[in-house]
């Protein structure tokens, strides 16, 4: 009805011709001509147009069938069918006309078919609706006017955004309302849209809130990363609006118009005192809206939904989209970062801290998981822990001389010694506690565990004996009386002891008693 009017106005103020109204309002010349010698032959005026409703503008240009042949009333009574099939993938005009064709020989060529059509079409609601093909693309935007809830205990007015989003093809519409505009309410509602939709469309188009895309550009947008990997995780692609074309998004703007009116009119004394009493309230007006029908079509857009839409889309993921963030973080000299919002770090490959020049790598988490990246590759995965101050690392991760040391505890060396002998045993329980690092102290008792691989378990178990006799707890002492021992033992070997023989002037050791 707006085209009409501005057609009739543009012809009737301005000297322009049909064919520059034409372009201007992205109709065809014929229809232009068409709109303006029903406009003559009503012997209405331009001012009696200009104060008509929609329905009686709208009832005055039906006449214009009124001197057709049945051949017409026919094909008009098809219109709506071809709305709904138009929707369907692979289905063309073309294809309808043949299919026409096929039942009505006698009936309209294909120019004259495609010109009815597009009469019937551009007088009613239904025009943004055939352009697109099912589950194709779900357009989503923020409306310009806010709602708001009341704080029930200042009772001050809080402003709410509403979102609002509507697939391309049946024209099926989702609204709620948001705290914000912010990344999180960004994502979350898309998401909501999606499981109320029930499916997932090949393509998102937004528009070019920060939130959704980082930096516009009429060639290659940047995408916001989180709305980005949230596309990819439910298996779509992100498409922005190109800033400055109202084609673009007109469908969602069309839809925020009608949400003004079937949802923000009816509620507009009404108070409410949370987002969620707000949402449930939009929810039952937003199903009644879905299911009142098309002007002329004679079904809903729930009803072109179930039929046409439903089954073109791509399906949900078992769960929920984890809700990343990402930020910039240094790798420390022991080769981990730090999850500053839980205090809590985690390991990265030690080369990393030699590799990178600034030792700066990118931190993706969620509530189950943290991923590191470096040179847009992931180095390491970790499952989020929220211990303060708490250390997750990687075996791998480590250089191979920390690594040798990570699997020790001082029970599991203690527990090896005592296999050897309880006087091995003890004497590494002692170094244990004399080192006051347990680096240290592990070096020195895996010293000396080495020492009964080498040499054998029954001399060390002699040596750590006299070791703990005389409080000698050093790895080089108690090797050096290792060796002393086996110095001993062979030299014994060699000249073995002889009793002393029994003669007089030899006094024995009972002469000193």
């Amino acid at each position: 009805m707006k085209k009409i009017r501005e057609i009739i106005k543009l012809k009737s103020k301005t000297d322009m011709s049909e064919r520059q109204i034409a372009r201007v309002l992205n109709v065809s010349r014929p229809v232009v001509c068409e709109y303006w010698n029903i406009f003559k032959r009503s012997n209405v005026s331009y001012e009696q147009i200009a104060s008509l409703a929609d329905s009686e503008l709208f009832k005055l240009f039906e006449k214009r069938n009124s001197h057709k042949n049945t051949s017409y009333k026919t094909l008009c009574d098809y219109f709506p069918y071809f709305v709904k099939e138009l929707g369907r993938k692979g289905v063309t005009l073309q294809l309808l006309w043949c299919e026409y064709k096929e039942k009505y020989p006698q009936g309209y060529e294909y120019s004259q078919f495609c010109y009815h059509f597009q009469m019937w079409r551009n007088a009613s609601e239904v025009t943004m609706h055939i352009v697109h093909k099912a589950g194709d693309k779900m357009f989503v935007d923020y409306a310009g006017d806010r709602m708001s809830i009341t704080d029930p205990r200042t009772g001050k007015e809080i402003p709410v955004e509403v979102f609002v989003a509507i697939l391309g093809s049946s024209g099926l519409t989702y609204a709620e309302a948001s705290m914000s505009q912010g990344k999180e309410d960004w994502v979350r509602s898309n998401e909501r849209a999606l499981w109320y939709f029930g499916g997932v469309p090949k393509a998102i188009v937004p528009d070019n809130l920060k939130s959704g895309v980082t930096k516009s550009d009429p060639y290659e947008p940047t995408i916001n990363p989180t709305y980005d990997d949230f596309a990819d995780y439910y298996g779509t692609v992100i498409i922005p609006a190109r800033v400055r074309k109202a084609r673009d998004k007109a469908l969602v703007e069309n839809a925020v118009r009608l949400i003004y009116m079937r949802i923000y009119a009816p509620l507009r004394n009404r108070k409410f005192y949370s987002l969620g009493e707000l949402n449930r309230a939009i929810r039952d007006l937003l199903d009644k809206h879905n299911t009142t029908p098309f002007q002329r079509l004679g079904y809903s857009r729930r009803e072109m939904f179930d039929e046409v839409e439903k089954k073109a889309l791509g399906p949900l993921p078992a769960a929920k989209y984890p809700l990343k963030h990402t930020k910039n973080v240094t790798v420390q000299i022991n080769y981990h970062v730090e999850l500053r919002e839980d205090r809590h770090y985690y390991s990265v490959p030690h080369w990393i801290k030699k590799r990178a020049q600034k030792t700066t790598v990118k931190m993706v988490y969620d509530e189950r998981i943290v991923a590191v990246y470096y040179d847009n590759v992931r180095i390491a995965q970790h499952r989020r822990d929220k211990t303060a101050n708490g250390y997750t690392t990687i075996p791998e991760h480590m250089p191979s001389h920390h690594r040798l040391y990570a699997f020790w505890s001082a029970e599991r060396i203690i527990k090896w010694g005592n296999s050897y002998g309880d006087e091995i045993g003890e004497v590494l329980k002692r170094i244990l506690k004399m080192r006051k690092h347990p680096e240290q102290a592990f070096k020195v008792c895996l010293g000396i565990l080495n020492l009964a691989k080498k040499h054998g378990e029954t001399i060390l178990r002699k040596v750590c004996g006299e070791a703990n006799e005389h409080g000698i707890y050093s790895l080089k002492r108690i090797e050096s009386m290792l060796l002393l021992m086996k110095e001993q033992e062979k030299n014994l070997e060699l000249f073995p002891e002889r009793p002393l023989p029994v003669h007089e002037n030899i006094r024995g050791s009972s002469y000193y008693n």
